[in-house]
């Protein structure tokens, strides 16, 4: 399927049952489409600005958008309707998301604040002051009793959800601070910065417990597997790494720019897209390449493995979208139907589907057994559409890498702002 947004897309998520995509784009609107069908079953007008990030509640009932209108909304997911416009950041809203049982959000903002509201009556339960800069990357623990934020003043600070206090701050980076994550357990976070570094800290008593160097760029993007072995980051440097989380040790990275990185389901292997226009399979554990899928004759965007962790996909500037046996590294087929750039892919959770996303304006989505093209969704005309997809790092306009949605959304919105030459928010 094609979903032709009309827009630059700067925000996109899946229902949790599959049955619905949501976008957020340059031209102020959110966008509901079915994902089976290919049509557009809404479209939610009344942000003014761009929309800067989606999510569904975990239920999914319900959406919630925040724009550079400096407003948070929240619509309901199967009529439209705008339950709750939550004011009172002064400055655009870079990031949004549920808490885990959907009673509460948390928006970051430029206007140095992170605001925390109830999900059902739109009432400001806290507003966290505290940071002297843009807030780059928020994030919940996962019971929601924490929240964890970085910013551009250079500190990681944790937040109680429910009271607003600060917890702990962090202090040892010594530039901007562009992603933060909770381990999965909560009892870690993990920050990347500016200053080339990756730290990892007790969530609990705040102590610096690790400064993983070996980065010589900005460290924009930072996550943890899910068994919370292993910490990956990405960097201005060319290159993605993967740390041991309780030793520190290095597992040694690429030397071209990596522009999508992606864990197997069980953590054994990673997978990258590079500029160099290969995919590259890695043993997780010792760092040696399993992999070179070769054949994309551009630079490659974005990778994934299916949910089986059978099959990887790739999205490329050549246009195409291409399907490789893991296991072997054999390309399976070759998925042609894009007339721009392919900057986002994913697999649908049962791996029926794939989704593509592109320059030419279009989302499709194709048959993952056959290749088939299953339908094109038609939206407004309108400029190069651009999505970020998961933990993902995609790459700007200057074939650079650029850090996830979660951790830089301004960075994201200026970069594109630089190549399409709208108008920049500078707070």
């Amino acid at each position: 399927m094609t979903f032709g947004v009309g827009s630059e897309v700067y925000a996109v998520a899946i229902s949790s049952d599959n049955r619905l995509i949501v976008s957020g784009s340059h031209d102020k609107l959110v966008q509901v489409w079915d994902a089976s069908t290919g049509k557009m079953l809404k479209v939610l007008e009344g942000h003014t600005d761009y929309v800067l990030s989606v999510a569904f509640s975990s239920d999914d009932s319900c959406i919630v958008s925040g724009s550079g209108d400096k407003s948070v909304r929240v619509w309901d997911a199967s009529t439209g309707e705008t339950l709750k416009v939550l004011e009172g950041h002064a400055h655009p809203v870079t990031s949004v998301a549920f808490s885990s049982d959907d009673s509460c959000i948390i928006s970051g903002s430029e206007d140095k604040l992170v605001r925390v509201w109830d999900a059902l009556t739109g009432k400001i339960l806290n507003v966290l002051e505290g940071h002297t800069d843009y807030v780059m990357s928020v994030a919940f623990s996962s019971d929601d009793s924490r929240i964890v934020s970085g910013s551009d003043d250079k500190l990681v600070r944790v937040w109680d959800a429910e009271t607003g206090e600060t917890l702990k701050v962090l202090e040892g980076h010594t530039g901007h601070v562009r992603s933060v994550a909770f381990s999965s357990d909560d009892s870690c976070i993990v920050s990347g910065s500016d200053d080339k570094s990756v730290r990892v800290w007790d969530a609990l008593t705040g102590e610096m417990l690790k400064v993983l160097k070996g980065h010589t760029g900005c460290v924009w993007s930072v996550a943890f597997s899910s068994d919370d072995s292993c910490i990956v980051s990405g960097s201005r440097d060319k290159s993605v790494r993967v740390w041991d989380a309780s030793t520190g040790e290095m597992l040694e990275g690429h030397t071209d720019y990596v522009t999508s990185v992606a864990f197997s389901s069980d953590d054994s292997r990673i997978v990258c897209g590079l500029d160099n226009k290969s995919v590259q399979v890695w043993d997780a554990s010792t760092g040696e390449t399993l992999k070179v899928l070769e054949g994309h004759t551009d630079y490659v965007r974005s990778v994934a493995f299916s949910s089986d962790d059978s099959c990887i996909i790739s999205g490329s500037q050549d246009k195409s979208v291409r399907v490789w046996d893991a296991s072997t590294g054999k390309m399976l087929r070759v998925l042609e139907g894009h007339t721009q750039y392919v900057m986002s892919v994913a697999f649908s959770s049962d791996d029926s589907c794939i989704v593509s996303g592109s320059c030419d304006k279009s989302v499709r989505v194709w048959d993952a057994s056959t290749g088939e093209k299953l339908k094109v969704l038609e939206g407004d005309t309108g400029p190069a559409a651009f999505s970020v997809n998961g933990r993902c790092a995609t790459a700007d306009s200057n074939n650079k890498p650029m850090p996830t949605q979660s951790t830089s959304l301004r960075y994201i919105r200026q970069k594109t702002a630089d190549s399409f030459g709208y108008p920049r928010h500078t707070g």
